[in-house]
């Protein structure tokens, strides 16, 4: 996708008409909502009834229009403290019924007001269920959001809609992680270094490392092995990120890397994505994607099912009914949705390495997978011992 067209801060107007425009000719009208202007994205949709602020700073949401499947936005307003990353990284954002004034006592602005400060194009006051229901039906698409002067004829902004390139064969992740290395220090006793490649990290991610005693390296998606091994891991963590995995040449050789060194190493969504093609598997896009705070997950390894956090396009080809036998060891699908059998975790049998495809941080969402990351401290336990 391209980069979006953002709006101007200085201007808002909720009176102003606005147009979303989807690639197959769909289009929607409703009332400018954040800045005005132009914007171009993948549309999709969103579950969750909450946590629209973590949502809008994932980086894993870069170049993507979000559709909002709560009828009501914007309760809460916008706080100082639970962005995820340091902007927005939405390129549009879709609601139905936004708040007329926000009511929290840690609000410090409306999320309107935030759109506007950070130039993000949204639209407001549209039939968000039949949005949702036409994604589901025909898929995420590519998409415009118009507003004030850009408005034009519809045949004219389908155009332009479709002049924008796919999600897929799209290289993002480099776009949106650090370019300089930085640490978060270990909370109370140091027990861990860990080297966390960025590919779109969430803020809540090393934090919740931080809390079980990790000194978290957080490293650009451009770093090599020597990168890794100079801040001496005792192991190694691949986050989220943005974009089609099968673009991701770099962090699969990485991980490959990793992996002949049997470092113990977890990677979550995008770093599940990265290990399946270390391991020989193919990725592919899905039709629609999970995303949201209510997915069901079963943990195959002990049975349990946990309500967890997504945000993915694209998932894992890999067997769920046998061990598989890769170049580096035994493997097999160690989570499952229970909504379409899609995959969403891997581990290694020979060695110490696992991931899964939601958040287990979740942040907004449920706190069902949290135990993940004491699996990955059990990982580097086993490994010193």
């Amino acid at each position: 996708m391209t980069t979006s067209t953002r709006g101007s801060s200085s201007q808002r107007n909720t009176a102003l008409p606005a147009v979303l425009v989807l690639e197959d000719g769909r289009t929607f009208r409703g009332r400018a909502y954040g800045a005005v202007g132009e914007t171009f994205g993948e549309a999709v949709f969103s579950t969750g009834m909450t946590g629209y602020q973590e949502t809008l700073t994932d980086p894993s949401y870069d170049r993507q229009i979000v559709v909002a499947t709560a009828p009501q936005i914007g309760n809460t307003g916008w706080n100082d403290e639970d962005d995820e990353s340091s902007r927005i990284w939405v390129s549009g954002y879709v609601v139905r019924d936004p708040a007329r004034v926000p009511s929290n006592w840690r609000a410090k602005r409306s999320l309107d007001d935030e759109l506007v400060a950070q130039g993000v194009v949204g639209i407001s006051g549209i039939d968000t269920r039949a949005l949702t229901r036409h994604l589901r039906e025909r898929g995420s698409m590519r998409a415009g959001i118009f507003s004030g002067e850009v408005v034009a004829p519809e045949a004219e902004l389908v155009e332009r809609v479709l002049a924008q390139p796919q999600m897929k064969g799209a290289s993002l992740y480099e776009e949106v992680a650090t370019k300089e290395a930085y640490v978060v220090p270990a909370v109370g006793e140091k027990r861990f270094t860990v080297a966390a490649i960025d590919l779109g990290i969430k803020g809540m991610t090393p934090h919740r490392m931080a809390e079980r005693g990790i000194e978290v390296h957080v490293l650009p998606a451009t770093a090599t092995a020597e990168d890794v091994y100079a801040v001496g891991p005792d192991g190694v963590f691949f986050s989220n990120g943005p974009g089609d995995p099968a673009t991701a040449d770099g962090p699969v050789a990485l991980m490959s890397a990793v992996l002949e060194r049997r470092t113990p190493l977890f990677g979550i969504c995008f770093g599940n994505q990265i290990l399946g093609r270390a391991l020989g598997f193919g990725t592919y896009k899905l039709k629609y994607g999970h995303r949201g705070i209510n997915q069901p997950v079963q943990d195959r390894t002990t049975g349990k099912v946990e309500v967890t956090a997504h945000n993915h396009g694209f998932a894992v080809d890999a067997p769920l009914d046998k061990v598989s036998e890769t170049k580096f060891g035994r493997a097999e699908v160690s989570h499952v949705c229970l909504n379409d059998d899609v995959v969403e975790g891997l581990q290694l049998l020979d060695q110490p390495a696992f991931s899964v495809q939601y958040h287990p941080e979740a942040a907004a969402g449920p706190h069902d997978a949290a135990y993940l990351f004491d699996r990955f401290v059990s990982l580097m336990e086993g490994q010193r011992a």
